[in-house]
């Protein structure tokens, strides 16, 4: 088994403070704030009208910083207002629902409408940023993974430079040794759509091979293409971080791109652990293969 030493360490970077990363995913509301109204159950089983009248009751309103939603839990439209709508829009919300009493829950949120990161968009934690890798989920909890070396590196994850949007909580990391992270979604990253890479799903997970051609996302360098040209390769970082098993490639990666995607059309492959090199001049890259975090946490893609 070969042991490589690469010139960086792991790919995470410092976030750099007031910059938003533009992510590829659909828009969505952190929804954690003051419940407006709750009503009572048997409210909400006498309401009039279906959820669908209320949906298009309130994108009718064409109200901006609006999200909304079906509760399976109480059979709800919960509609979240951000940060952003006024107190004269909040109540020309509430006059446009009215009629369907408890049919609708409205809720503020206290961050803004933010993109939700997907393969390969932006999070940040503890001054870091890393990539969104997979969306997975383990029953009806929706989570994520990402390399482990920013899963030890920060708790709490948000959206934003600016940390206004949270989007998930590590919930376990394995690094050194293994490289990777698994974080419970929050707020709009439980109904982020499902990872896209280049602009395909990735919807099943599979063993990598030589000289198969493979592309990979980040949030510093975007979408680039290259081959395997190794498998279980060691990687030391310096300082006893001994990472083993890892696939090898040819594409590049630069500070920022940890934890993002490796794929080959629909399936995926691994996490950005590490490398040389930049996407200027090349360089090798190594990946954490999913498959053993799907495996060590019981968790399927989503």
């Amino acid at each position: 088994m070969a042991r490589h030493a690469p010139r960086t360490a792991p790919h995470d970077h410092p976030a750099p403070a007031g910059r938003r990363v533009a992510a590829a995913a659909t828009a969505a509301l952190l929804a954690t704030g003051a419940v407006v109204g709750v009503p009572a159950a048997g409210a909400v089983r006498n309401a009039t009208g279906g959820l669908g009248a209320v949906a298009d009751a309130v994108r009718a309103l064409g109200i901006p910083g609006t999200a909304w939603s079906g509760d399976p839990a109480t059979g709800q439209l919960v509609v979240t207002a951000d940060a952003r709508v006024r107190p004269d829009q909040l109540a020309r919300l509430r006059a446009g629902t009215a009629r369907f009493g408890g049919a609708v829950r409205i809720e503020r949120a206290a961050g803004v409408l933010a993109p939700v990161p997907t393969g390969g968009g932006a999070v940040y934690g503890a001054g870091y940023r890393c990539s969104f890798g997979f969306g997975v989920r383990r029953g009806g909890t929706r989570y994520f993974l990402t390399a482990g070396h920013c899963g030890r590196a920060a708790r709490t994850w948000y959206a934003d430079a600016e940390r206004t949007v949270r989007i998930g909580t590590t919930a376990a990391w394995a690094y050194p040794g293994h490289d990777y992270a698994l974080v419970r979604a929050e707020g709009p990253a439980r109904q982020a759509p499902r990872t896209t890479v280049d602009g395909r799903v990735v919807d099943r997970a599979g063993e990598p091979r030589v000289g198969e051609r493979v592309a990979r996302a980040g949030s510093s360098s975007g979408v680039r293409y290259g081959t395997v040209t190794a498998l279980d390769v060691s990687v030391d970082y310096g300082d006893g971080e001994v990472v083993t098993g890892l696939i090898q490639t040819d594409v590049c990666a630069e500070p920022g791109d940890s934890g993002g995607p490796l794929v080959e059309g629909d399936t995926a492959l691994g996490l950005t652990s590490g490398g040389d090199g930049d996407c200027a001049t090349g360089g090798t890259t190594y990946y954490q293969p999913v498959t053993a975090a799907l495996a060590r946490y019981g968790v399927s893609l989503d």
